[in-house]
């Protein structure tokens, strides 16, 4: 079994023992501890990495398996590691905001399924390999584990989200940034890496190691100065001057994150510094009521924006939702969503319910082996007709014209499937036999030439079939 070792820096972190991967020893043994730089491997005596999902400014995230439970659950395990060098006010902040994802998720995880849910936080103290005597300490979080990815790889490996797909997205995150709200919190750091589309088409918002707790003063206005955590392009004008967060600082990144989604540009790609606002709407064709949604979205000031993630949802009501690709994923998201009224369409002129369309004319699909078949069926009847004609009938012009009548009814008695698949042995097996016991035929045409003719006339129809069917192929592709 491979543990991955958790401290930063180390030079082996890929660890290998053969011994778990029994169960009962896996499920027995105390500790196991890295081989390149001693680093405890069992977190909290349960928790095993198996590797790196990703780091950040202020941790790493580990994908890992927890072994008290039945099924080996999955989890993601995150811990803290700052990044560069911090001064000790600054290192107590991100040690605030760590600890800080932790409560969220615990508040809010629970609570909502589309927030992962909080399963451990922990310290843990080891000896620090570099100095004698020295202890380090590392904060881990355990949450729940998302299978799946995230918008950003589904836009790397889908290409440019279509109209329907966004008003999925938006409608979704909406709903799960109601009810944060609602609890007194601001994410503060909605981008596409952030949301999560499970395997069964659940959207998930992750990340909450930014978020921002919400204090109502007097007059109801939201307080507290915002930390300076943000992710560059994403964040609005009073997210990046460390001023006030309100609700509308989430639906600003909402935006950004949706129309990044749209086109597939980077942020600094879609944003006018000049005029100090977004040009996205000519890389993007969607409706005008989405459009000016996402724009009011966009405003750079914050009480120009929508207010509340209700007020977004309720204009996204008006707008109708396009029926969504094929190639997206079916969203089995149970959260409930508010009832939206479509407009009924107001016409100046009325006019009378359009006749219905009549139902196209049914197709009669043939598969090449049915088309080969055929073929042969028709190669050995049409050389038995004209063996049981020419000698029935002495006079050419009649005995030739009486075949063409009968094998054009028969082709076309295959064509609307009249006669198919076994029909076709039947029908030879009887004519074959009526031709040899004719008694006025035998004579003249003995029982083998009349077989070798039919067959060789079948096997003729078949090729010159495949003949042409080939040449059609040929010419379809390259006109």
């Amino acid at each position: 079994m491979e543990i991955h070792c958790t401290r930063p820096g180390c030079s082996r972190p890929q660890n290998f023992f053969a011994d778990l991967d029994n169960k009962a020893t896996l499920q027995t043994a105390q500790q196991k501890y890295c081989t390149a730089c001693g680093m405890p491997l069992i977190l909290a005596g349960r928790y095993l990495p198996s590797k790196l999902l990703g780091k950040g400014g202020f941790g790493a995230a580990f994908l890992a398996r927890d072994r008290y439970t039945p099924t080996m659950r999955h989890c993601v395990v995150k811990q803290f590691q700052p990044a560069g060098d911090l001064n000790p006010q600054q290192l107590t902040i991100a040690q605030n905001l760590f600890e800080r994802e932790a409560e969220v998720l615990e508040q809010l995880g629970s609570a909502h399924p589309q927030i992962p849910d909080l399963y451990a936080f922990f310290p843990l103290s080891v000896a620090s390999p570099y100095q004698v005597g020295k202890e380090e300490q590392f904060f881990y979080l355990v949450q729940e584990f998302i299978d799946g990815q995230n918008l950003e790889e589904e836009l790397q490996t889908k290409g440019k989200f279509s109209e329907a797909s966004i008003l999925e997205v938006l409608r979704e995150i909406l709903q799960v940034l109601k009810f944060v709200h609602e609890n007194g919190t601001i994410h503060r750091d909605i981008k596409p890496s952030n949301i999560m589309r499970h395997r069964n088409g659940r959207l998930y918002l992750l990340d909450f190691g930014a978020v921002k707790q919400v204090t109502t003063g007097a007059a109801g206005t939201p307080g507290g100065r915002s930390t300076g955590i943000y992710s560059m392009g994403f964040a609005p004008p009073e997210q990046m001057a460390g001023a006030q967060v309100y609700p509308s600082t989430d639906l600003y990144a909402l935006a950004v994150t949706a129309i990044v989604l749209l086109t597939g540009q980077k942020p600094e790609d879609l944003y006018d510094s000049y005029n100090n606002s977004w040009n996205w709407r000519s890389y993007a064709r969607v409706s005008n009521i989405l459009a000016d949604v996402l724009d009011r979205m966009l405003l750079p000031a914050p009480n120009q924006r929508f207010q509340s993630a209700q007020e977004v949802l309720d204009a996204l009501a008006l707008q109708p939702t396009p029926p969504p690709p094929v190639t997206q994923p079916p969203n089995t998201s149970h959260t409930p969503h508010p009832p939206t009224q479509q407009p009924t369409p107001v016409s100046p002129i009325h006019t009378p319910n359009p006749p219905p369309i009549p139902a196209p004319p049914k197709r009669f699909a043939f598969s090449v082996l049915e088309i080969l078949a055929g073929a042969a069926f028709t190669g050995f009847e049409g050389a038995l007709l004209f063996i049981a004609l020419g000698s029935l009938l002495p006079v050419p012009g009649i005995s030739m014209g009486l075949w063409g009548m009968i094998m054009g009814g028969m082709i076309f008695a295959q064509f609307r499937r009249i006669i198919e698949k076994f029909d076709f042995l039947i029908i030879a097996g009887i004519s074959l036999s009526l031709v040899v016991f004719f008694q006025g035929l035998r004579a003249g045409f003995p029982v083998p030439s009349v077989l070798a003719l039919s067959v060789l006339a079948g096997a003729g129809a078949i090729a010159v079939t495949a003949l042409f069917r080939l040449i059609y192929l040929l010419l379809s592709r390259f006109l």
